[in-house]
């Protein structure tokens, strides 16, 4: 869906930390998108174009989620909600626990602003594993919506995220893919 300017912009635009926060990962720095506003509109426009006329909410997961996602919900005239880590919000809250690689981890949103039916795009900057925003889909379904999209800036190959998220039968879009 994005244009090949969009994509080569976004390309030159983010930089690659090498050895980042440990060595043999390549860090993907999207800050000096923010440094370029015409670029940043680019890519909310692209990301809104996706779910136009497809959700009545958007989902952000904490905190990069948040970045693109409440400039996208309000491109498309529709609600933002938080998804935040465990101890963030007041309650009453609805939780999901998830596994990582060594431990666990739990996110939460505030119990009624995830209405039940509503059609919900989980939006988050960076799909890798695709563990988290498993995690917020559930919570989402354990509210009664339907998670109908998920949109990411970049999508990383080989890490299964997309393969991880096919089980909600909902649209995966990412604008990059390394």
């Amino acid at each position: 869906m994005a244009s090949a300017e969009l994509i080569k912009k976004l390309e030159e635009t983010i930089e690659n930390i090498p050895d980042f926060p440990i060595p043999g990962i390549q860090f993907k720095d999207i800050s000096p998108i923010f440094l370029d506003p015409k670029l940043y509109e680019d890519v909310i426009a692209d990301l809104a174009a996706f779910s136009k006329g497809k959700v009545d909410a958007v989902c952000g997961i904490e905190s990069r989620g948040y970045l693109f996602g409440i400039a996208i919900a309000v491109a498309l005239e529709v609600p933002f909600i938080l998804i935040r880590k465990a101890g963030k919000l007041p309650p009453p809250i609805i939780s999901e626990k998830y596994d990582l690689e060594y431990g666990s981890a739990e996110i939460e949103t505030r119990e009624g602003q995830i209405k039940k039916g509503q059609r919900i795009l989980i939006h988050d900057d960076l799909l890798a594993t695709g563990g988290t925003t498993e995690a917020a889909a559930k919570l989402v379904e354990k509210q009664g919506a339907i998670v109908s999209q998920f949109s990411f800036l970049i999508g990383l190959k080989g890490l299964n995220g997309d393969e991880r998220l096919k089980k909600f039968g909902a649209d995966v879009y990412h604008i990059l893919e390394y």
